[in-house]
């Protein structure tokens, strides 16, 4: 969908396709049809974003095969449906049954996330409708924190000089401006503004910026006002925004039990108190736990929030909730002004097979009117900012729940 600003500037708003497990062409063109096309016609919307995720292997054929590329883009025009960002996070296997610490790998101190996101980047220039401004890429803070030293740093930042420079190769053949993303994450080398802005800063603004997922703000404790100014202080633009809510408990000694039920096996749920928005080390031992069962273990003390991204249209059952506040406050800060801001909004709650038994879409079906639920009330938050919808209104049968 597409929104605009008094000054008549775009924002895209869409939906990440890391939810689905398609890693090849074919099974791409049938998530299209299985999910994105009823998603659009259940909002109403001439036309749907997609944040497309391809997994590395696809990646290289496309970016080998112009006349792939262009077949795909035909396949998008033909359904309504446009992309103008990439998910370039997970390198393959996302929807395994454990993925884990896996989806760190390969980090940006090898060759193969270099080459995968150039690949991505080649892919997108030829993606973007004629009239978006730009393309944006996420992709993952580095590497996970361990192992990490000095030597790992130095191999990084040659990566990501090489890296530039790939991207602006890619605008001379193309005449596409095509920038990257980098995501700060909980247990990840970058996981506060802080830390991007000291591992980051200095990276070319024109080229190389933050991708902004407000789980992951929350689950840092940080002030989303004071995060930006942080990010704009080290010369970091936000290039895109991961529109997402974490899950939150007041009492996790009293929630014990409701919190019990949202332990699965195939993502990390890093979970992160108070006191690391404080902390030199964010992932201090006292303040933050790799995963929700061992945060129960450890039994740490005062309020959770917890890196599971739950729908925003569907608090969880109390006493859970979720951090849709914080989402808020992000947005109104990211968004003040006619102009400021990022133009790249991507609703990416990639956890619904993983939501409790109750709250699990049963059905393709179900799945898309959830998808279709979430962007209607990422829309009308956007709606209440002072944004224009730019395509048809959207039916009020969707569900959506404040």
């Amino acid at each position: 969908m597409r929104l605009r600003h008094a000054d008549g500037s775009t924002v895209h708003l869409g939906y990440c396709t890391n939810v689905h497990p398609a890693e090849d062409a074919a099974g791409i063109l049938a998530q299209l049809d299985t999910y994105a096309l009823p998603v659009r016609e259940a909002l109403g919307s001439d036309l749907l974003g997609l944040g497309l995720w391809l997994a590395a292997p696809v990646a290289a054929e496309l970016a080998a095969d112009p006349a792939a590329r262009r077949r795909l883009r035909a396949e998008l025009t033909h359904r309504g449906l446009e992309v103008v960002t990439l998910n370039g996070f997970p390198y393959a296997a996302f929807q395994a049954p454990v993925v884990k610490g896996a989806v760190y790998h390969p980090d940006w101190t090898t060759g193969q996330r270099l080459r995968y996101t150039l690949d991505l980047a080649r892919i997108l220039a030829d993606l973007l409708p004629d009239d978006a401004a730009r393309g944006s890429i996420s992709t993952l803070p580095l590497a996970w924190r361990e192992p990490w030293d000095a030597a790992h740093a130095d191999t990084a930042r040659r990566r990501l000089d090489a890296l530039t420079a790939g991207l602006a190769e890619v605008e001379r053949d193309t005449g596409r401006v095509v920038r990257v993303a980098f995501e700060p994450e909980p247990g990840c080398v970058v996981e506060s503004s802080g830390q991007a802005a000291a591992l980051l800063g200095g990276l070319d603004p024109d080229r190389l910026g933050i991708c902004l997922d407000l789980a992951h703000l929350a689950c840092a404790w940080e002030e989303p006002v004071a995060a930006l100014a942080r990010l704009r202080a080290a010369g970091l633009p936000v290039v895109k925004v991961q529109v997402s809510a974490a899950l939150e408990s007041a009492d996790p000694v009293a929630d014990a039990e409701a919190l019990g039920r949202w332990v699965e096996p195939r993502f990390l749920h890093q979970t992160r108190t108070a006191g690391c928005a404080h902390a030199a080390d964010p992932a201090d031992p006292a303040y933050a736990a790799d995963d929700l069962d061992a945060a129960l273990t450890a039994r740490l003390p005062g309020a959770w929030r917890v890196h599971y991204h739950v729908p925003l249209h569907a608090p969880p059952e109390p006493p859970l909730t979720s951090t849709v506040p914080v989402l808020r406050a992000a947005l109104a800060a990211l968004l003040a002004g006619p102009t400021a801001g990022c133009d790249h909004l991507d609703v990416e709650t990639y956890t619904w097979g993983v939501l409790p038994a109750a709250r699990r879409p049963r059905t393709d079906a179900e799945l898309a009117v959830g998808i279709a639920a979430e962007l209607a009330f990422a829309r009308d938050e956007l709606v209440t900012l002072g944004l224009t919808p730019a395509e048809r209104a959207v039916p009020t049968t969707l569900g959506v729940r404040r």
